[in-house]
């Protein structure tokens, strides 16, 4: 596969892996319910997500490192709001 074709499908995938949190996102802003939604899990992934984007930098990939940026503000988002509305 060429280099090029590569990183067309690694910009698709994280798009498609970002977008995924946005409906998510909405979601809990709109509602503030959190009920369903674990912290741990959210905090996990969380720090999962700045290795991804330390991982990023340290390879200079930038579809690894804005997919993951924009991840952490939108994860980061719904697990503040878990920890505030429980």
């Amino acid at each position: 596969m060429s280099p090029f074709l590569i990183e067309v499908i690694g910009a698709v995938a994280a798009v498609t892996t970002t977008v995924c949190w946005l409906p998510q996102a909405l979601r809990v802003i709109r509602t503030r319910d959190t009920r369903a939604i674990s912290a741990w899990a959210q905090g996990t992934l969380l720090i999962g997500i700045i290795l991804w984007i330390i991982y990023g930098f340290g390879i200079g990939s930038q579809p690894v490192i804005w997919s993951n940026t924009i991840s952490f503000m939108l994860i980061g988002t719904i697990f503040t709001l878990k920890l505030r509305y429980g």
